[in-house]
């Protein structure tokens, strides 16, 4: 079916379907001479994209940039720094450090 038809059905305009294409939220299929073709499949698509986006309470953009995030490995490099700097996500402790720890306080004077 065409944009037009698959947009009814998902209850939602063409443009905001063009616009989530844009953002990489549809899965890449394409006729020949350019017109998008839409199936079961990225229907399915779709409606599962816009269900993660009210679950989570996030925009099609956000949603657009998690993927980003899960796909791309500098991105997700970048974005965990970033975490770590504003204390959103702790460093993951590592076993030396813990045997090091470990060792410390078993040197430490008992106090007895």
């Amino acid at each position: 079916m065409r944009i037009t038809e698959a947009a009814k059905r998902l209850g939602m305009s063409p443009r905001m379907l063009r616009y989530r294409e844009a953002l990489g939220l549809l899965p890449p299929v394409r006729e020949q001479g350019a017109h998008r073709r839409f199936g079961p499949d990225e229907l399915a698509a779709v409606a599962q994209g816009v269900e993660l986006e009210k679950q989570f309470d996030v925009s099609p953009a956000e949603l657009a940039f998690a993927l980003r995030v899960l796909s791309e490995p500098t991105v997700a490099a970048a974005v965990r720094d970033l975490g770590i700097r504003i204390g959103r996500i702790q460093v993951p402790r590592r076993a030396l450090d813990f045997e090091k720890e470990k060792a410390l306080r078993l040197l430490r004077p008992s106090g007895r």
